[in-house]
């Protein structure tokens, strides 16, 4: 990390809860939500942002892995991308499918909503003022309703805005996040080598 933050030994109120929430889960603290410790006054919103919008996602957990891992990629991000392609090698089952759908998720076998649904997230991540009316109105058509259409919206545009703050900190993947196989790690790294 490029920058100075809250060691978990030093962590008190907030701080300390996210923390503690945090490595009960996973074991760890994430360099990713150490990074927001730098701005202590932010970190908090930050979290809660994150729970309040993934907890409420209207397309489920694994649409929003999924739709992370491609704005990952067009940011381009190492870090959520290495995150995220791990934690769908537990959603999908297999390696070969979270690589197949990062390569190219047009032809990966996914179902022809969940690849409108994809398209839309990588264009949003890529130029978002490229998407036009009738963009929302082929989502509508594949059955999204105007909910979730914006919640697809605030994922990608949400992992923009993260992504980019830690690669612009230095929070890097943990050990943990990045695969052995050396040709899966290659094809995650999109961004800053890891």
């Amino acid at each position: 990390m490029f920058i100075g933050t809250i060691d978990e030994k030093d962590a008190t109120g907030a701080i300390a809860d996210i923390y503690a929430s945090e490595a009960s889960v996973l074991g760890f603290v994430m360099e990713g939500t150490k990074c927001w410790t730098a701005l202590p006054h932010i970190a908090p919103m930050v979290e809660h942002l994150l729970h309040a919008a993934r907890n409420n996602f209207s397309l489920g957990l694994v649409s929003w892995r999924l739709i992370t891992l491609i704005a990952a990629k067009q940011i381009p991000s190492s870090y959520c991308s290495h995150v995220y392609a791990k934690l769908l090698i537990s959603d999908l089952g297999s390696k070969d499918k979270v690589l197949a759908i990062q390569h190219d998720f047009r032809s990966a076998g996914l179902a022809a909503k969940t690849v409108a649904m994809l398209a839309y997230a990588e264009q949003v991540a890529r130029d978002a003022s490229l998407i036009t009316e009738g963009d929302i109105e082929s989502l509508r058509r594949h059955g999204f309703s105007d909910r979730e259409i914006a919640d697809i919206a605030f994922c990608a545009s949400y992992r923009t805005f993260m992504s980019r703050y830690f690669d612009a900190v230095g929070a890097m993947p943990e050990a943990t996040w990045l695969d052995p196989d050396p040709d899966f790690r290659a094809a995650m790294t999109v961004g800053k080598p890891v």
